[in-house]
């Protein structure tokens, strides 16, 4: 391959083409072959949906309970594509899969601007095959499209750094801030926080203290507000609540406190990082250690430093968090994948990297070893049924087996270029092996109930969530259900505004049921169980699954 770093030519377009069509299936082959996973996907689903429906896009309202626990932005992109497409999975995982290969487009230029078209491409490669960037490339979460604003916020900065004093220096700032303001408006503070606390990291380490003569701070800081804080405003103006649940709650006390009960200890994100960056992970040590300059040399290297700080103090920064979440560390794997791309590259030309044969040899006898445990899985977990599952674990098998042997002989035939070729093959086949296995392992989803229960509706029915909250119950009914003795989430809403009448207690419940009005009532087996042993209530089973069960008030279905 061609390691010039000319970014403006033929070859790289034709290469963001190529990559665009490889990586496009690869993320977009699978969007539509499961239901809506709970709780995330359903919840995020069923917001966007309320927006659209109601027209109101300020306040977010989930199952029409004021929900701010995170900004629109993302919100207004699946509202766009439900208005557009309607509700179909394909089309509403679109959007992450986009993203997704937004990120691994954006870390291929600064790749090929920074290290060579090698680097740009191995980096690419990397970030699309790492297992959790791939996983939230099918899935609706705003971690995906946060972390990609990020990317292009502090690519921008470092890119920006690179051109002299003039318009396009003054055009990548502007990304930088505008890309920032973005993140802010997906996912809140970290989107001007991470690019803050990294950017000045930067500049205290190397002592660039001029560049901050040639980053517009004031027009950079008025393009940053002109794009956040618009929403922010009309949302307290329109909810005099708003701020201090938003900033105090779900910032400040999310990260200091363990008010939302997600502790988790420090080194937490250290096997989710080994794991999700897997198998890249394997190379993972020799890439940052042959990335690490002198201090000395500091300053011949500041782009790799650069990188170097912004997946160390990400990681950092949310391992110091007493809120943890295994997506929360996805701005991480862009730095990671360009400094692994500049190590591939390396040993691509010389056709060498040391210790690359224990490498390979040992994600040879990892892939095997798995295939081997998923074999004699059901000699140790006898309650499991696979029966379903058989023909997927056979391809899982296979793919493991056969995939270890070829990685194993193709780097012993042709070397590193050999192993490498063959490593991001068969990843992309193991990625897409398990991904067409999840509607068979995940289970959770209530799509097959609520598609028998939508034709039965009649205006005036009641649906009800019996003791919980099926999140992505509202998403396929596509309207509003009563809830019974359950806030969770929904607790701040229910307390600034009168949400009695579908939030309701025990007591409030049986007197519908035994009222005049027909009612649909979902909930888990083992409540139901509890209740049918009861002889003064009545139900008529409509439908179940190995989880739930649906049941009306009435005799007679319509």
């Amino acid at each position: 391959m061609n390691t010039t770093t000319n970014g403006t030519g033929r070859p790289a377009v034709r290469d963001v083409i190529i990559l665009s069509l490889i990586i496009g299936l690869l993320f977009g082959i699978m969007l539509g072959n499961r239901p809506l996973s709970v709780p995330d996907e359903g919840r995020y689903v069923e917001i966007p949906r309320e927006m659209a429906a109601s027209g109101d896009y300020i306040t977010p309202r989930l199952n029409g309970v004021k929900y701010f626990e995170k900004p629109p932005l993302f919100y207004w992109f699946e509202s766009f594509s439900i208005k557009l497409f309607g509700m179909h999975e394909f089309t509403l995982r679109l959007w992450p899969a986009l993203f997704a290969l937004a990120g691994c487009l954006m870390v291929f230029r600064a790749g090929l601007q920074l290290y060579g078209r090698t680097a740009g491409v191995f980096a690419a490669g990397v970030l699309a095959t790492s297992v959790l960037y791939y996983s939230l490339s099918q899935t609706i979460i705003l971690d995906m499209p946060v972390s990609v604003f990020l990317t292009a916020s502090l690519l921008s900065f470092i890119l920006g750094t690179r051109e002299n004093p003039g318009l396009k220096r003054r055009l990548f700032m502007a990304g930088f801030f505008a890309c920032a303001a973005l993140a802010t408006l997906t996912k809140g503070l970290i989107g001007i926080l991470i690019p803050g606390m990294v950017v000045g990291a930067w500049i205290v380490l190397l002592n660039e203290w001029r560049i901050l003569r040639t980053m517009y701070l004031f027009s950079g800081i008025a393009l940053f507000l002109a794009i956040a804080a618009p929403w922010h405003m009309l949302a307290q103006k329109a909810n005099p609540e708003f701020y201090q649940f938003y900033f105090i709650h779900e910032h400040f006390q999310r990260y200091l406190t363990k008010v939302h009960g997600r502790y988790k200890p420090a080194w937490y994100f250290i096997p989710i990082l080994l794991l999700g960056f897997f198998p890249w992970s394997a190379f993972l040590f020799q890439a940052v250690k042959d990335s690490l300059p002198s201090w000395r040399d500091r300053h011949q290297h500041k782009e790799t430093i650069f990188l170097m700080l912004w997946a160390g103090l990400v990681f950092l920064f949310f391992s110091a968090s007493s809120s943890k979440l295994i997506p929360y560390i996805l701005p991480v794997f862009p730095p990671l994948a360009i400094l692994l791309g500049r190590y591939l590259a390396k040993g691509w030309d010389e056709r060498s990297l040391r210790g690359i044969g224990l490498v390979y040899i040992a994600l040879a006898l990892l892939a095997i070893a798995c295939a081997i445990g998923l074999i004699i899985l059901p000699n140790y977990r006898p309650e499991l049924d696979l029966q379903e599952l058989r023909p997927h674990r056979l391809v899982i098998i296979f793919i493991l087996t056969t995939g270890g042997l070829v990685l194993w002989q193709m780097q012993k035939r042709f070397g590193l270029r050999g192993g490498l070729i063959s490593l991001i093959v068969i990843s992309s086949l193991f990625l897409l092996a398990v991904s067409s296995t999840m509607p068979r392992i995940d289970t959770r989803s209530i799509k097959t109930l609520a598609k028998e229960l939508k034709p039965l509706l009649r205006p005036g029915d009641e649906v009800v969530s019996y003791k919980t909250y099926y999140q992505d119950l509202p998403a396929y009914l596509e309207q509003r259900i009563t809830v019974v003795d359950w806030t969770g989430e929904l607790e701040f809403g229910t307390t600034v505004e009168d949400t009695s009448s579908w939030m309701i207690d025990d007591s409030t419940f049986w007197k519908r049921w035994h009222g005049p009005g027909a009612i649909y009532m979902m909930t888990d087996r083992k409540t139901y169980d509890t209740l049918r042993s009861n002889p003064e209530l009545s139900f008529s089973v409509i439908a179940s699954n190995s989880r739930n069960v649906l049941v009306s008030n009435r005799k007679a279905i319509p």
